[in-house]
């Protein structure tokens, strides 16, 4: 970090003007020259920190002190909610799960079964993980029902972008959490609480509407599903259901538990430490594995190796999104350092906007900028960071803002973001069709998530 003598010299209007150029170069070297944006942001953090004048000699500290920080708690959650969504996926969890719940709602309500399922499996599992394993089931289901895909398309595919971008262990909000100084717990059941009634509106009620407006037949892409693939013994939907609440569960208790500590209800016993670290997001996640390694696995009759191989295959394709997320904390970290945060935090107050309301609205326009989510949400979160730590904020007015950051970096879904191509090419529509249903379903998403997000500020 930069020596405590040292003292930055450029004015607000000088450090913005740097902030700025920073944030075009990013989105150049990323939109236009396709630099990765793990690259990107190494570059960009780098070049921020001498243009400020942070001393040279402390340049690398700053860099790797703020990479370090947060993969201290990021990588353990992102690895760990993989570790968790590779061994329910193999062992035909989540085709039973939906199966199940297709069965007991009822063909009528077919979607919302299809949907809650995906919130459900959407907890640990990314979107684009999520979306491709639950394809199949989708797929299946429309044709034997009958209607546009998009009708049980939308709904899945929208309960995975909710839990994506609000609820922890995904990168984003965890990122986020970690910059602003959230407690993880308290925006993990606050994020559950915007997420799935803005799924319901913009996700299930939306695309029910949208599939009758855009009749869409079940494409071939994936080709029909085999019984060859799918497991001989799959685990029981109340298995599936018990590993993925199990988590949430030990989080709810450490959350419950800190606030009655803080309330003075309960003492702060050992036995209360203890029940805390055990329901800590890292160590619930990590239990959560250990129960799903053996009873979807050795109970299964799966081999000791076998077992290890899935656990190993799922940390290759985070690795990037592991990485990425420290980098855009290395880039957070360069602008606290700079002095740049406290610029913004001054600009802020003489426009006399809200700093959630100034969360919202820059993640927003980087997510249009650059597409992707998870860059807006740690880059927004680095900004506003100074600004938030001088704000005197309780823990539900923290987890609101990193919960309307995360609606702004979900908003206006178009051609530079990967999930556009993804849903659209999934379910064969054209991008003026995508445009009309994908794009308009996340910007509805981002709207009602910050909504709710602005309600929680208020009263916390």
């Amino acid at each position: 970090m930069p020596p405590e003598d040292w003292e930055q010299t450029l004015g607000a209007g000088p450090l913005l003007g740097i902030a700025a150029a920073a944030i075009a170069l990013l989105l150049f070297l990323i939109i236009r020259l396709r630099l990765h944006a793990f690259l990107a942001l190494i570059l960009v953090s780098l070049l921020t920190a001498f243009a400020t004048g942070v001393p040279a000699g402390s340049v690398v500290d700053v860099l790797t002190t703020g990479f370090g920080t947060t993969l201290g708690s990021v990588a353990l959650l992102v690895g760990l909610g993989a570790m968790l969504g590779r061994m329910v996926e193999t062992s035909g969890g989540a085709r039973v799960m939906a199966d199940t719940l297709v069965r007991r709602f009822g063909e009528d309500r077919a979607p919302f079964a299809l949907g809650v399922a995906s919130l459900l499996f959407g907890f640990p599992i990314f979107f684009d993980a999520g979306l491709v394993v639950m394809l199949p089931i989708v797929f299946a289901v429309a044709r034997r029902l009958g209607g546009s895909v998009l009708t049980y398309g939308l709904p899945t595919a929208g309960a995975f972008s909710v839990m994506h971008v609000f609820v922890p262990p995904h990168p984003g909000p965890v990122a986020a959490s970690e910059l602003l100084g959230a407690n993880p717990g308290l925006v993990v059941l606050l994020g559950l609480v915007v997420a799935i009634p803005t799924w319901y509106v913009t996700s299930y009620l939306y695309g029910v509407w949208a599939g009758r407006r855009w009749v869409l037949p079940v494409p071939e892409l994936l080709g029909r599903t085999s019984d060859e693939d799918e497991p001989t013994n799959p685990p029981s939907f109340g298995t599936v259901l018990g590993v993925l609440l199990l988590p949430l569960l030990l989080i709810f208790v450490n959350t419950g538990l800190d606030l009655l500590t803080t309330a003075g209800v309960v003492e702060d016993a050992p036995w209360v430490a203890v029940a805390r670290a055990i329901g800590a997001t890292p160590v619930a996640l990590l239990i959560a594995v250990l129960v799903a390694a053996y009873v979807m696995g050795r109970r299964r009759g799966r081999d000791k190796t076998a077992i290890e191989r899935l656990l190993e295959s799922a940390l290759g394709p985070v690795a990037s999104v592991i990485l990425i997320t420290g980098a855009g904390g290395m880039f957070g970290a360069v602008l606290r350092a700079s002095g740049i945060g406290g610029a913004l935090e001054d600009a802020l107050g003489d426009l006399g906007l809200p700093v959630i309301v100034a969360g919202f609205l820059i993640a927003t326009i980087l997510r249009i900028a650059q597409g992707s989510a998870t860059v807006a949400l740690i880059t927004t979160a680095g900004l506003i960071q100074p600004a938030v730590a001088a704000g005197d904020y309780s823990g539900v007015q923290l987890a609101a803002i990193v919960l309307a950051v995360a609606a702004g970096s979900v908003m206006t879904s178009h051609v530079n973001d990967s999930g556009f191509w993804l849903v659209g090419r999934f379910f064969g529509m054209d991008v003026r069709t995508t445009l009309k249903t994908w794009t308009v379903l996340e910007t509805l998403i981002g709207l009602m998530g910050f909504g709710i997000a602005l309600v929680f500020f208020a009263l916390g």
